[in-house]
């Protein structure tokens, strides 16, 4: 889990049991975010290459994707399940040197078929969110 989960969902666990798992891999996802997602730096200004840019490609779970959405957009990253990603979809997000962040493209699918396109085990798009009890 990259952040709580609120409000809080029955078939993920406890409050107790998300905040072990948050706590023993939060580190590791935010080191991941400060990694790849960042401004320039201010001697990147003095290139004459107005045409100079820099992809990252992130393959990961769409939770981790989820939260670098969130975190990139400075929303706040307890919202990251009420996003859906489907399998193998496409996320495009630019950060500008001056900091402002775009998101381009969001969990597009436009390159599988319909009928590839799957969500936790579920095939199209029809498939089911966990409902509260």
């Amino acid at each position: 889990l990259p952040a709580p989960i609120l409000p809080l969902r029955p078939d993920v666990g406890s409050i107790d049991s998300q905040a072990a798992d948050i706590d023993k891999n939060h580190d590791r996802i935010e080191a991941a975010f400060q990694k790849y997602f960042h401004r320039s730096n201010d001697d990147d200004d003095d290139d004459d290459d107005d045409d100079d840019h820099e992809f990252e490609v992130i393959v990961c779970h769409a939770n981790v994707i989820r939260y670098f959405v969130l975190r990139a957009l400075q929303l706040p990253p307890e919202a990251w399940l009420r996003m859906s990603l489907f399998n193998c979809s496409i996320s495009y997000l630019m950060v500008q040197p001056n900091g402002y962040v775009t998101v381009r493209l969001l969990g597009d699918t436009g390159h599988i078929p319909y009928e590839e396109t799957t969500f936790s085990g579920s095939y199209g798009y029809n498939w089911k969110v966990p409902t509260s009890t």
